[in-house]
């Protein structure tokens, strides 16, 4: 199932949870304040302040009428009740928690007091209190009720909670920041890994890793250089191998050829001489196809060089054999490749082309932004599309290969694996009009990366 909002990157999603992790604690420790800390810190302010009114409305409700009535005109009495205050026009975090301890305080300072004594907030500013949120009281003065506007204390005011978000995000950002710098120096190692990885695909045997840092790193860092020292003997041992089956095959070939000439004289009996040549020279080919897709090149150091004048140079030395290629040549710079792993690749798709296409037979080569494009093609009967990829694997042949003797399967495995190794690719489209063809890729900007790894190839 296909995971969708994750960051790809371990760093991205570490960063991600740290910040998840501290967002939630800070939910949690908020959610905690105001439940065990401020609600009964407000609710103490609010019997204290329910205290101060019923003295208040005592104190006015026994004096004589015109004394309570001045009384009132003095604490700015009203008859009527005021207006209600208008919402909130822009909610923020700060304006929440101040609604919610005013809506708490009030609605505790309700219940302490009597019915008849009413409370409603004002949070609109005018002339008298133009930067004080106030709380109307009706209370009782000359025997009639009226209604005195009294500052909000502290408690119910939100004290203090701007401070504490801004704390809280600047230690979120804070964290954040330290678990990135964590991160950037536990990646520092696994970029290491990963140059390593790249130059050992390559071919090239790169410095051990370091092993002091982290222990879970270190372990990796320790596991790859083992597994780097067994691949260099793992290719030595192929070399050697691959050295002792080409001169053990080879040599008796060789005797087994003079033994041919030997006991067969001249004139004899040319026929048998001319196939038992043939099928020695058959097994010779498939030898070094053997040996040539063992080796592919790896070794071979890129070096600057022209892929147009090698494409030409291959075209005439085809033409000197009889097959003429009609060789379209694009703009193409000076660029890093294995010369002689190149040139093998071009004469393997150009020798399948006229062993298969015969007519039609063509190359063209273009730039294509950072990549160099060459296309080999023919008007042979071509392959189906379903055929492209499995004919890309070793020892794979297609149905017209069942006609032409000699092959081993790998001419275009070789050129796929030459292709891969400079970090390009082959692929196959059918051409218009009929025939083949192979299209190879290679970077023009970036070095041969990597070697081939089990790819499907072809014709051969």
């Amino acid at each position: 199932m296909m995971r969708l909002g994750l960051p790809r990157s371990l760093l991205s999603r570490n960063i991600a949870l740290l910040v998840a992790l501290v967002a939630l604690s800070q939910i949690c420790s908020l959610a905690v304040l105001l439940h065990f800390v401020q609600r009964p810190r407000i609710e103490r302010a609010s019997i204290i302040f329910a205290d101060y009114v019923k003295l208040l409305d005592g104190t006015l409700a026994s004096m004589p009428p015109a004394e309570g009535r001045a009384a009132a005109a003095r604490l700015d009495a009203r008859n009527e009740a005021p207006p209600e205050s208008p919402g909130e026009n822009h909610p923020s975090l700060v304006r929440f928690f101040r609604t919610w301890q005013r809506d708490v305080f009030v609605e505790a300072l309700q219940r302490h007091l009597p019915p008849d004594l009413l409370v409603q907030w004002d949070a609109s500013h005018d002339a008298i209190a133009p930067t004080q949120e106030r709380l109307w009281i009706r209370v009782h003065a000359a025997g009639e009720p009226v209604w005195i506007a009294l500052p909000m204390t502290a408690d119910a005011r939100a004290s203090g909670i701007t401070t504490a978000l801004i704390l809280s995000a600047a230690l979120a950002l804070l964290a954040a920041f330290t678990g990135y710098l964590l991160q950037r120096h536990i990646n520092q190692p696994l970029r290491k890994l990963a140059r390593a990885a790249r130059r050992v695909s390559a071919g090239e045997k790169p410095p051990p890793l370091p092993t002091d840092g982290p222990t879970e790193i270190a372990q990796v860092s320790h596991a790859f250089n083992q597994m780097t020292e067994a691949l260099q003997q793992a290719e030595a041992t192929r070399a050697l191998m691959l050295a002792g089956v080409s001169h053990d095959i080879r040599t008796p070939l060789t005797k087994l050829r003079l033994a041919i000439a030997m006991a067969l004289p001249r004139g004899s009996n040319d026929a048998l001489v001319a196939s038992s040549e043939s099928y020695l020279d058959q097994i010779d080919t498939i030898l070094q196809q053997f040996m040539d897709y063992a080796g592919s090149g790896e070794r071979e150091a890129p070096l600057p060089g022209d892929l147009n004048a090698l494409a030409g140079q291959l075209v005439a030395d085809f033409a000197g054999l009889g097959h003429e290629f009609e060789f379209e040549e694009g703009e193409l710079p000076m660029f890093e490749f294995r010369p002689i792993a190149v040139m093998r690749l071009l004469m393997n798709l150009m020798q399948n082309a006229v062993n298969y296409g015969r007519t039609g037979l063509a190359i063209r080569t273009w730039r294509d932004g950072d990549v160099a494009c060459v296309i080999v093609a023919d008007r042979g009967t071509g392959i189906r599309a379903e055929e492209l990829e499995r004919l890309k694997s070793p020892f794979s042949r297609g149905a017209n290969a069942r006609t032409h003797s000699g092959g081993s399967g790998l001419g275009l495995a070789i050129v796929d694996r030459i292709a891969r190794l400079h970090g390009g690719s082959l692929v196959f489209h059918d051409r218009e009009g009929g025939g083949l063809e192979a299209v190879v890729r290679l970077p023009l900007h970036q070095p041969a990366t990597g070697r081939s790894g089990a790819q499907p190839a072809a014709r051969a």
